[in-house]
């Protein structure tokens, strides 16, 4: 009794119908590689020292030794957490003493970066951590929104197969989809570091899920010997297309939310491909859906300038077929 491969075989190996979903498919994953990487620039910690409020009556000599030096990779560079205490150099450069001739430095007292800290913006305009000063004592949380993240991708590689078992693998990945632009859309607009993080493993959710949805797709809707190219070539390629691109967006794009809305935004347009990635025939048949299967078929072989068979999937074997492909779904 022949298989699905076989009855489906007069589509040949790579029509235009197959080239389309093969490129379609490919390209909705450009933005999972953008999400993948981002937080290496969302999250990155510029150099950073205690602020010293203009406020505070200092002479410029005690302004410049208000932070005191550590060693760091053989060399003396400005502490990032710590800083001598105001109240004291104030007094001390009210009273006309110089820092290192008149006050010995090593014995003022110190204090934590009480009025927060001033980053460099030679690399990053803001980042997460600046906006809300994620260094010292908060250093931690970070790394955190990256663990989170893929605390998300963990959840969602349990479910989306099921899901797409359950409800079809077109409206999972196009749910998935919207779950990974929706919620990444959402984040540029945090309020603080808690909602950013939860919102960054909701999009690791969608991340993954929609990553899956999209290679079980392609893998049953092209051939054999295309799909093995789609898992192994295509589907990467374009993944690690946009893991390239994203540096060049942070190069020129310096605000992290300005960055994240970059990235999030072709994701919108993937949404358009509703209307030109058909289900799969595979999963249809598997769900004694062969009528619809069928009219996608017909299509494809149009689309591809091929007469299909007046009869694609006898009557009498298609429960068998459906059969095999929930065994093996």
């Amino acid at each position: 009794m022949p298989d699905y491969d076989e009855l489906t075989a007069f589509l040949g190996e790579w029509g235009p119908f197959q080239r389309l979903i093969f490129f379609l498919l490919s390209a909705s994953i450009i933005p999972n590689g953008f999400t993948g990487l981002s937080a290496v620039f969302l999250t990155a910690s510029p150099e950073h020292r205690c602020l010293v409020p203009d406020t505070v009556n200092l002479s410029s000599a005690w302004r410049n030794h208000s932070i005191p030096l550590e060693m760091k990779d053989g060399r003396q560079v400005p502490h990032k957490c710590r800083r001598y205490r105001l109240a004291t150099i104030a007094n001390f450069s009210a009273l006309g003493l110089e820092p290192g001739e008149d006050v010995d430095l090593k014995q003022l007292e110190l204090e934590n970066c009480l009025d927060g800290w001033e980053y460099s913006k030679e690399v990053f305009l803001s980042t997460i951590v600046t906006e809300w000063n994620l260094v010292c004592n908060d250093a931690w949380k970070a790394p955190l929104t990256t663990s989170m993240f893929y605390v998300g991708v963990l959840l969602g590689s349990f479910i989306s197969g099921q899901l797409s078992d359950r409800f079809g693998r077109k409206p999972v990945l196009f749910w998935t989809m919207g779950m990974h632009t929706g919620f990444s859309f959402l984040q540029v607009f945090s309020v603080n570091f808690e909602m950013f993080t939860l919102l960054f493993a909701l999009v690791g959710m969608g991340h993954i899920s929609n990553y899956v949805a999209a290679f079980v797709l392609g893998t049953e809707i092209l051939s054999k010997s295309i799909r093995i190219i789609f898992a192994t070539l295509g589907i990467c390629i374009f993944f690690a297309f946009g893991f390239m691109v994203l540096p060049l967006f942070a190069y020129f794009i310096r605000d992290w939310r300005m960055l994240l809305m970059a990235i999030t935004l072709p994701g919108v347009l993937c949404g358009a491909l509703w209307w030109f990635i058909p289900e799969s025939p595979r999963w249809l048949i598997s769900q004694g859906r062969v009528k619809e299967a069928e009219v996608i078929i017909r299509k494809a072989a149009k689309f591809n300038g091929i007469v299909a068979p007046s009869t694609i999937f006898d009557p009498s074997e298609a429960d068998h077929i459906s059969g095999l492909l929930r065994t093996f779904s």
